[in-house]
């Protein structure tokens, strides 16, 4: 081989390597709460279900909160959170368009909540749920 071939495979397999880190990395950048009900669904393989998000927000899971503790039972309106008193801007994306427009954010927030309600990280298919009862709440 010779070295302008060596030279040429070398550049190929370092721009092949950047791509794939790009794929594999994650990265901040906006989002629509279609987008992300969209991803929930197809990795849980069926789509949400707004009841069964509205019954998952309302319920305990045998933990001190629900999600409407903080949120609302309707979160259409600023919250309070239940231990610090701290506002919490309105949940569904149409009172909030800031609200599910960052899938990193996201994924903090439910993470976070879901191991205080449920005491561990919601599925796939809980959050395309919660995210479907959401979007349905209009002004």
């Amino acid at each position: 081989m010779s070295l302008l071939s060596l030279h040429h495979f070398g550049r190929a397999s370092l721009a092949a390597a950047g791509v794939a880190c790009a794929l594999l990395t994650p990265v901040s950048q906006a989002a629509t709460p279609t987008e992300l009900l969209s991803g929930y669904a197809a990795r849980a393989g069926s789509p949400g279900v707004p009841a069964r998000g509205q019954q998952f927000f309302t319920t305990r899971h045998g933990r001190e909160w629900s999600c409407a503790s903080c949120h609302g039972t309707l979160p259409t309106q600023t919250g309070k959170h239940a231990s610090t008193g701290k506002p919490i801007n309105a949940m569904a994306p149409a009172f909030n368009p800031e609200r599910f427009s960052d899938p990193a954010k996201t994924e903090k927030w439910f993470r976070r909540n879901c191991n205080d309600v449920v005491g561990r990280e919601c599925t796939d298919a809980e959050k395309a749920d919660i995210l479907s009862w959401l979007m349905t709440l209009k002004p």
